[in-house]
C-alpha cells in the first residue's frame, strides 16, 4: 500500500464503469476499515466502482496526529462537497452516487439534494444510517430526510442501536428513500450467532441492493 500520507482516496473496482459510488467512513474507523474493504470488494465484483475517502480529522490520525474526537457531522459537509467536486472534474464515471458508512452517510445525506440538483450525484447510499444516538430514540437526525428529493438507499441492520427496524418504520421519511433490512444485523450488519444468518450473507444483501439501486439510476 502506498504511504498513507499520499492517500487522498482509494479506488476499487473497474476503471471503466458506468457507475461509481463515493463512500465516506464512519466516526471512529477510516476508509480502510474491514467493513468498507469488504463492501468495496463485493461491489467491485458486481461492476460498481467505489472511491473511498477520509475526512481531515481521520487523515490526521493516519499521519500520526493527535487522536481527536470526530467533529459534528454538519461541519464536514464542505469537505464532502470538495471531494465530490474534485472527482467530478476528473471525469470518473458516468453515474456517480454519494454515501458512506454511518456518519459518512449522514454527511452525504446533508448535501444529497444539492448534489442531485446540480447533476453531480444521481443517488445516495447510506450504510447503517445513524437515525439517532444509541439509547436516545427521541434525538432524531431525520428532519432533512422527510422531504429528500434525491433517490436514496439505506441499508440498515434490523437491530441497529442507531435505528432499529421497529423504530425506523414509524418515522416520516421521503418517498424517495428505499430501505433494505439486513436480517438481525447490528450497526455493522453483523447478526447474532444463533440467528441463522451470517455477516457474509448480510454484506452480500447490502452489495446486491446497492448494485441494483445503481443500475436503476440514470
Amino acid at each position: 500500500m502506498p504511504s498513507t500520507k499520499r492517500i487522498a482516496g482509494l479506488d476499487t473496482g473497474p476503471k471503466s464503469t458506468a457507475r461509481r459510488l463515493i463512500l465516506a467512513h464512519g466516526a471512529g474507523a477510516g476508509m480502510t476499515s474491514p467493513f468498507l474493504e469488504a463492501i468495496a470488494a463485493l461491489l467491485a465484483d458486481r461492476g460498481v466502482a467505489v472511491t473511498r475517502f477520509e475526512f481531515g480529522y481521520m487523515a490526521e490520525r493516519r499521519d500520526g496526529g493527535k487522536r481527536r474526537p470526530p467533529p459534528k457531522a454538519e461541519s464536514l459537509k464542505e469537505e464532502y462537497r470538495q471531494f465530490l467536486g474534485r472527482l467530478a472534474k476528473g471525469g470518473k464515471g458516468a453515474t456517480t452516487l454519494i454515501g458512506g458508512k454511518s456518519m459518512g452517510g449522514r454527511v452525504a445525506s446533508m448535501i444529497a439534494d444539492e448534489a442531485f440538483e446540480s447533476g453531480l450525484a444521481a443517488g445516495l447510499v447510506c450504510l447503517g444510517y445513524p437515525f439517532h444516538p444509541p439509547g436516545k430514540p427521541e434525538n432524531l437526525r431525520t428532519a432533512h430526510l422527510e422531504n429528500l428529493k434525491c433517490p436514496a438507499l439505506i441499508v440498515q441492520g434490523e437491530r441497529d442501536p442507531f435505528g432499529t427496524k421497529e423504530e425506523v418504520e414509524r418515522l416520516k421519511l421521503s418517498r424517495t428513500i428505499e430501505i433494505v433490512w439486513a436480517p438481525d444485523g447490528d450497526h455493522d450488519l453483523r447478526p447474532r450467532g444463533a440467528s441463522g444468518f451470517s455477516r457474509a450473507d448480510n454484506l452480500a444483501v447490502a452489495a446486491d441492493a446497492i448494485a441494483a439501486f445503481a443500475a436503476r439510476l440514470r
